[in-house]
């Protein structure tokens, strides 16, 4: 079964392979001057990706990488229709449909959080690519959604898998953290599972708007003095949460505080501005970041057994 990458996947479609002992196809991806994308299966991979079903690896962001993943589908699903008409009239140029099996896997979602209409006229947009997509291929594995309902009313085979497993390893033999705390109520499931893994207390932050421009973070019933603590989310975009979560937890009396993610977007100078907060940062790759020191691959290789 070939796992199918363009440039945006080959780091983690090739650790993907190795873990499923597959074959890695790297499709040519490239960019005409104007910066109009290209894509293409080589000719070498075409039996491959007909013979059985296939895994192609890409993110949905930045935005390009939107319309980059849709035209890699679009290439895998006509080789396999057996459309590899051409104006060179190269032969043959026609083959036996071999139908459905185009698997999907996102390291990172894009549009994750605009998940929920909160004013009239938005988009939910979350659920949008989500639909765009379907029209592409037959199942998706998406690794640490952040809210996993906006798709689930898609009807259509979607694994979601999580690498808080892969964190807790990481935190556990890094950090020997004595607590794990959810910068919020939404990301508890996460802070807890790799509690439980660990075998640690945890908690959450209970947010309290002080004015318009104020939010002020505060433990709620836990005892953090003179403990070690990793605080614990899907993602970190601009570091202003765990800055103030981190915070919080000095005042409490906390020995250490750490943090880790699945989706490390670190936007704005955020790993320069967590540094006077924090202990550590520690992300998966599912983004190119300087702190990716956890394989992704381990999580969707699960959620692709699964679906297959």
């Amino acid at each position: 079964m070939p796992i199918v990458s363009g440039a945006n996947g080959q780091k983690i479609a090739s650790s993907l392979a190795n873990i499923m002992d597959m074959e890695h196809v790297i499709m040519e991806d490239r960019r005409f001057p104007d910066g109009e994308g290209y894509v293409r299966l080589p000719n070498d991979a075409i039996e491959s990706v007909r013979s059985e079903k296939v895994i192609l690896v890409s993110n949905t962001f930045p935005d390009s990488e939107i319309l980059k993943t849709i035209l890699l589908l679009n290439s895998i699903k006509d080789v396999r229709k057996g459309d590899l008409v051409n104006l060179k009239g190269e032969e043959p140029q026609n083959l036996e449909d071999v139908g459905p099996g185009i698997i999907l896997a996102i390291p990172y979602y894009g549009y994750s959080r605009q998940d929920k209409r909160f004013s009239k006229g938005e988009v939910v947009s979350a659920e949008v690519i989500g639909k765009l997509l379907t029209n592409y291929c037959d199942g998706m594995v998406i690794l640490d959604l952040h809210e996993q309902s906006v798709l689930e009313k898609l009807n259509f085979p979607i694994e979601f898998v999580s690498s808080m497993p892969e964190i807790a390893d990481k935190l556990s033999r890094d950090v020997m953290p004595d607590f794990i705390l959810s910068p919020d109520k939404g990301a508890i499931k996460r802070a807890s599972e790799v509690a439980r893994i660990i075998g640690c207390e945890f908690s959450y932050l209970e947010k309290t708007r002080i004015d318009a421009h104020t939010i002020e973070h505060t433990p709620k019933n836990l005892d953090v003095s003179g403990k070690i603590v990793a605080i614990v989310d899907d993602m970190i975009s601009t570091g202003g949460t765990i800055c103030r979560a981190s915070d919080a937890l000095r005042r409490q009396g906390a020995l250490e505080v750490h943090a880790a993610c699945t989706h490390g977007l670190f936007t704005g100078g955020a790993i320069t501005k967590m540094a006077n907060h924090v202990d550590g940062v520690y992300s998966t790759d599912s983004l190119s970041n300087p702190r990716a020191v956890v394989e992704s691959a381990n999580a969707l290789s699960r959620g692709i057994k699964k679906l297959i």
